[in-house]
Order: C-alpha cells, then sequence, then structure tokens
C-alpha cells in the first residue's frame, strides 16, 4: 500500500475542512471582540438576570452567562471572578452546567449551520435546555439540601487567551487557529487509520445499542464521540468533512448535533468548572443523563416526522 496518497489525502481533507472552519470563526471571532470592547455584553447580561433568579442564582450571573455564550468558557470564568460576588457550591454547579451547555455559541452555531442544522433552532435548543437543566438542578440540589456552603481554597483561573490590545488578541487567535488545524489534521488522520483497522467498525457495535434508542444512526457515531469528548468545534468539522466526503443522512446528522450541543468536550471542559469549585455530580454525571433523556424526547417527537418537516424546523438549505 502506497503511503504517499493516504498522506496527500489526509493533508488535503485537513486542509479543505480547516479552511471551512476558519471561513466561520475568523469573522465571528472579530465581531465578538468588537462586543467585548464595546461592552454590549453587559446589556445581554442585564437581560438574562431575571432568568438568573429562576435557577436559584444571583442576577449578577447574567453577565457572567452572557460573557460565556458569546466569547468562551475562560471569558465567564474571569467574568466570574471579576463579579466578586461569593456563591455556594451548588449555584457553582448550576452556574457552571448551563455555562457547559451553552457558550463560544457566534463560532458554535456557525459550525453547526455548515453541519446541517439552522443556527437559530441551534441556539434555541441549547439556551432553552441550558436554562431548563439549570432550573432542575437548583431544585435538585434545594429538595435534597446538597452543596449549600461556600467553598473554600479556590484559586481564581487567568488564561493567555484573554488579551488586553488587539495585538495580542490577533497573536492569540493566529495560535488559537494553528491548534485548531493540528487537531482537525490528527483526528482526520486517526479516523482514516481507525477506519482501516476496523476499530471504527467496533466502536460502532459498541456505542450503537446505547445510540440506537436516541435514534441516531451507525454511521455518525464515531464523529458523535469525538465530538462529546473533544468538542463541538472538531466534531462538526469532522462532520462537515464527511458529509463532504459520504451520503450521511441529514436525520442522523442533526440528532448527532443536537447531542453534541448539549453534552461536548465533557472531560477538558467538566475539569475546567470542576476547578472553580464546581461538582461533578452536576457538570458531568447530571448532564449526560439530562442530555440522553432530552435527545430520547426529542428523537421520539420528531421521528415520525416528513423531511419536508424536518426542512421547514431544523435542516440548512442545500
Amino acid at each position: 500500500m502506497a503511503i504517499l496518497p493516504i498522506i496527500k489525502g489526509w493533508f488535503k481533507q485537513s486542509t479543505s475542512t480547516s479552511i471551512k472552519i476558519f471561513k466561520i470563526m475568523i469573522p465571528v471571532s472579530i465581531l465578538v471582540k468588537i462586543l467585548q470592547e464595546t461592552g454590549l455584553i453587559v446589556y445581554i447580561g442585564k437581560g438574562l438576570a431575571p432568568l438568573m433568579g429562576v435557577m436559584g442564582l444571583p442576577g449578577e450571573m447574567g453577565l457572567v452567562w452572557a460573557s460565556a455564550m458569546i466569547g468562551n468558557i475562560y471569558a465567564g470564568i474571569i467574568t466570574y471572578f471579576s463579579v466578586g460576588v461569593n456563591l455556594t457550591v451548588a449555584q457553582i454547579t448550576v452556574l457552571s452546567t448551563i455555562i457547559l451547555i451553552a457558550h463560544t455559541l457566534p463560532v458554535e452555531l456557525a459550525i453547526t449551520q455548515k453541519a446541517g442544522m439552522k443556527a437559530i433552532n441551534a441556539f434555541l435548543f441549547r439556551f432553552i435546555f441550558g436554562f431548563l437543566a439549570g432550573v432542575i438542578l437548583f431544585y435538585i440540589y434545594s429538595i435534597f439540601d446538597l452543596y449549600q456552603h461556600i467553598p473554600s481554597g479556590i484559586e481564581k483561573i487567568t488564561t493567555v487567551s484573554e488579551k488586553a490590545t488587539w495585538g495580542g488578541w490577533v497573536l492569540g487567535e493566529l495560535k488559537n487557529y494553528a491548534i485548531v488545524f493540528c487537531y482537525i489534521t490528527g483526528l482526520i488522520i486517526i479516523i482514516d487509520i481507525l477506519k482501516r483497522i476496523g476499530v471504527i467498525d467496533k466502536i460502532n457495535r459498541w456505542f450503537y445499542p446505547v445510540l440506537r434508542v436516541l435514534g441516531i444512526g451507525k454511521e455518525v457515531i464515531p464523529i458523535t464521540v469525538i465530538g462529546m469528548t473533544l468538542g463541538l468545534a472538531y466534531g462538526g468539522g469532522l462532520i462537515i468533512n464527511e458529509v463532504n466526503q459520504t451520503k450521511l443522512g441529514r436525520r442522523n446528522v442533526l440528532y448527532a448535533l443536537m447531542l453534541m450541543s448539549l453534552s461536548h468536550s465533557v472531560i477538558e471542559d467538566s475539569l475546567l468548572m470542576i476547578a472553580i469549585g464546581a461538582r461533578v455530580s452536576g457538570v458531568l454525571i447530571f448532564r449526560f443523563f439530562f442530555t440522553l433523556i432530552i435527545m430520547y424526547f426529542v428523537v421520539k417527537i420528531t421521528k415520525k416526522w416528513s423531511e419536508k418537516r424536518m426542512a421547514r424546523w431544523f435542516y440548512t438549505k442545500g
């Protein structure tokens, strides 16, 4: 087997997929930076304040969630420490959980739309179910009187991704794009190798019984698993690549995107929120089962819908 054509194929796929992602990320990143610099995020945060109370959170946490949704998780964390409001462990866990479900929306929604799901519906899906998850988790902790104490010994987390100057921001963004390219290249290589040696077939057999109940076809299971573990940007990017390479069913792609929207980057992001005081019971265990339950009912409701109706509600054109 000639290795050079295979390597050329990997590089061609990774370059093509990365360019598609960068066309989305670059203008959105500029827009987000402008929103941050002009302070418009503050007004969005004030608009979210009434919803925070329903989840047992102070109104100031609306600014934290807005920062995470428009910026990223790090922006939310930095805003959280900047606000200076002491929260109980239960409140930190609720806040962390809704952030994990709905964050970095401008970039991730654009990628989701490119992969096949309407951006506005993807936004409503993540925002509404993020809010619902926060309400349910708040009542669970309140009813069972769990984690109703102020944490101690939590150090502030800072990150180099937040730059004070435009020059520093540009350098940080270029570094992020290089990392994205490396991730996508590595994932494309790994997936191709796993396909060739038959591991993908085994993954399908392992996860298919569970995801079949949710109505997700086996052809998107490997990508769904990657999105859940590594992140929606990577999982969505690979779906874009797979859609171009193969014929994936639009309904299966949609369900995969929905599942990844509620639970993605479950290891790295969950550990990040645990570091600021959140509990595993909320950011990992609750979110996982919440996702499965929501997806079960979403699939159950929409499974009998016609393709025309699905297109009207969810599918992007094309």
